[in-house]
């Protein structure tokens, strides 16, 4: 099985800055994509960031060139770097990860258990 610890998010003024870890353990063979969601209330859980094991990456547009998604695949760890926060960046920051784990050859998907993040205006 695959563990996701996430960890991170807090309270936050806007205009401030905060980066979130997602740090993956258990059995598996390769990681692929790794990812940040979020979910703010009333809404759909949206992608905000993804890089993929060839270092491809994706970013909502409403946070680029403000959030840098970034692995350290030594650490099997994700990270999400948000600066110029706002408001409508509060959610719960889900981490997901596509992995292989020991002993199949299908790729799974999972999930963090999710952090807070509240942007103060």
């Amino acid at each position: 099985q695959v563990q996701l610890v996430e960890s991170g998010g807090g309270l936050v003024q806007a205009g401030g800055s905060l980066r979130l870890s997602c740090a993956t353990s258990g059995s598996f063979r390769s990681i692929n994509a790794m990812g940040w969601y979020r979910q703010a209330p009333g809404k759909q859980r949206v992608l905000v960031a993804s890089v993929t094991s060839g270092g491809r990456i994706n970013y909502l547009d409403s946070v680029k060139g403000r959030f840098t998604i970034s692995r350290d695949n030594a650490k099997n760890t994700v990270y999400l770097q948000m600066n110029s926060l706002t408001p409508e960046d509060t959610a719960v920051y889900y981490c997901k990860v596509a992995a292989t784990v020991v002993g199949s050859v299908w790729e799974q998907y999972y999930w963090g258990q999710g952090t807070q993040v509240t942007v103060s205006s």
